[in-house]
């Protein structure tokens, strides 16, 4: 009987992703086939073959407009979102409109091919599996998946399905904050109770979570994020800085050419990182446009005045988790930094402001705290036995407020933000009908905290058929909401009241049909990988590390 490898963690990032797996009683991150500890997530396509993470994003600025990045920012979003529509402006390739949901146009083997976000996602979801593959020499199945904290209904859908793609069974999809909290817990366990704040700031988005600790056992109390406020976006406020010092100096517009937009964005992406332990960071581009050297110096003051607002905006969250669990910021024992853009030393600053000078935890590795918890959970989840993660457990929340539309086209909140998963009891509301003898009655189905529909994101709907004749008023229907570990919701409606359930519209999600058809492209694109020696000629040798130690 063939060995099964343990399952292992994914953190799944907008512009990172990185991978761990519980072994020999501690949690190890493991290294690419580059040996680096996470791997960009990022896809390429050229005439002869695929790339995925490290080779992809070394070929980007020569290939830009068949190299795919940033897909947490499209995955289960519309085409029409205004968010979709300020990044298509930014990105180097071509994103189309299918019928509502967005779908990326590359050219590869002299082909024109089309995918969506999904499929994107799933391509490095299958790069993490079979780098772990490599490293624990057994086939890789089960696995945790970290979500950005605020991600909606739609985008957690989406995530699972890239999950499919890829051959991956989800044992739970966590948030990425809570993730953090239980490495920044493994060696933290105390038995008084206390308040853990975690502020992540990742390359796509902010979150915060609020958690309360206590003998291994971390409860959730309150979540607030931005899904759209990253590294990318101090990037993108840095890539036009310079591009209208290289116009207004040349008379010339880069802008028209992808090459040089993308040779742009690694030039700014490499200054910020300097940027956070440098005064002053230089950017050099050898014949940036039409044979045109660029050279350039920014100072710290001057990015920090460029992101200003950006910065004062990650503070939001923060505001917003405090309010929700009815705390002061006296009431946080630690505040604990988690991704790679904590590392901006303005960001710090105005934290430590906020707390009123508290001493932040840097304790853990920004980069690999959510891959090393959901390592920890992968381990709780499959019932391995070492006291490192016994008695761990794990209590979350809701992260968006859902309901149906009512009269006046208002939203009745039936779960609301905050509520324990999994929704047990479940939770559930009464509807009639509005006019006399109403044959039908159509539930439709949001998610958010606005009082109108018009203010939130419509998740689906369905019709309750064949209602007797009454007055209007009479009938009565039990619509309820009951959302799983997994933050997955599935709403049912019982009545004697009716014949039958037609769905008639479940926004944004891939079909069946859509999947099979994925997964049948994915395994054919992994024979042509393998015939090239794999994804990129990747190594058979692979190394593990252990996280940086969280006391």
């Amino acid at each position: 009987m063939a060995r099964t490898a343990p399952a292992i963690g994914i953190d799944l990032g907008t512009t990172f992703s990185c991978l761990g797996v519980f072994k020999n009683g501690k949690v190890e991150i493991i290294a690419n086939d580059m040996g680096n500890r996470t791997t960009p997530s990022y896809v390429s396509f050229n005439d002869s073959e695929r790339m995925v993470g490290e080779a992809a994003k070394n070929q980007a600025a020569m290939n830009p407009t068949n190299t795919v990045f940033d897909t947490h920012r499209l995955i289960g979003r519309k085409f029409s979102e205004g968010t979709v529509q300020r990044d298509i402006k930014l990105w180097p390739f071509k994103v189309l409109n299918n019928n509502g949901k967005p779908q990326i146009e590359v050219e590869y083997k002299a082909e024109t091919k089309k995918f969506y976000a999904e499929e994107i996602s799933s391509m490095v979801l299958m790069k993490m599996k079979e780098t772990a593959e490599a490293y624990l020499g057994a086939p890789v199945k089960d696995a945790v998946i970290t979500v950005p904290t605020f991600f909606n209904n739609a985008q957690r859908a989406a995530i699972k399905d890239a999950g499919a793609i890829a051959g991956l069974n989800f044992l739970r999809i966590i948030n990425a904050t809570t993730a953090a909290a239980l490495a920044y817990g493994l060696y933290k366990k105390t038995d008084s109770e206390s308040n853990v704040l975690i502020f992540d700031l990742g390359g796509g988005n902010s979150n915060v979570s609020i958690l309360t600790a206590q003998h291994g056992v971390w409860e959730v109390k309150t979540t607030a994020g931005d899904t759209h406020l990253g590294g990318e976006d101090f990037d993108n406020r840095l890539v036009e800085h310079l591009y209208l010092e290289f116009k207004k100096k040349f008379k010339h517009d880069p802008s028209q050419n992808k090459k040089s937009l993308m040779r742009l964005r690694i030039a700014a992406e490499n200054a910020k990182r300097t940027l956070s332990s440098s005064a002053q960071a230089t950017i050099e581009i050898d014949s940036l446009y039409q044979g045109i050297d660029f050279y350039s110096t920014i100072t710290r003051s001057r990015f920090e005045d460029l992101c200003n607002n950006l910065f004062r905006r990650t503070l939001e969250p923060v505001t917003r988790a405090l309010r929700d669990a009815q705390l002061s910021k006296s009431d946080i024992h630690e505040v604990v930094l988690v991704g790679g853009s904590t590392r901006i030393p303005k960001i710090r600053k105005l934290l430590e402001e906020f707390f009123n000078g508290k001493q932040l935890n840097c304790s853990i590795n920004p980069d690999e705290a959510v891959a090393y918890g959901a390592a920890v959970q992968a381990a709780v989840l499959t019932s391995v036995k070492e006291e490192a993660i016994n008695g761990i457990l794990l209590i979350d929340v809701v992260p968006l407020s859902l309901g149906i539309e009512t009269a006046g086209g208002t939203m009745a909140k039936i779960v609301k933000r905050n509520t324990k998963v999994p929704t047990l009891p479940i939770p559930t509301l009464n509807i009639t009908t509005s006019t006399h003898n109403q044959p039908e009655v159509t539930v439709q189905v949001f998610e958010g905290e606005g009082e109108t529909i018009k203010d939130n994101n419509l998740l689906g709907s369905f019709t309750l058929q064949g209602i007797r004749p009454a007055p209007r008023g009479v009938p009565q229907i039990e619509v309820s909401f009951y959302v799983d570990s997994n933050y997955m919701l599935t709403v049912t409606a019982d009545s004697n009241w009716c014949t039958g359930v037609k769905v008639t519209n479940v926004q944004n999600r891939l079909s069946q049909q859509d999947i099979d058809r994925m997964v049948a492209d994915a395994e054919k694109f992994k024979a042509e990988d393998d015939a090239m020696g794999g994804l990129n000629g990747a190594s058979r040798e692979q190394s593990g590390s252990t996280l940086e130690n969280v006391d």
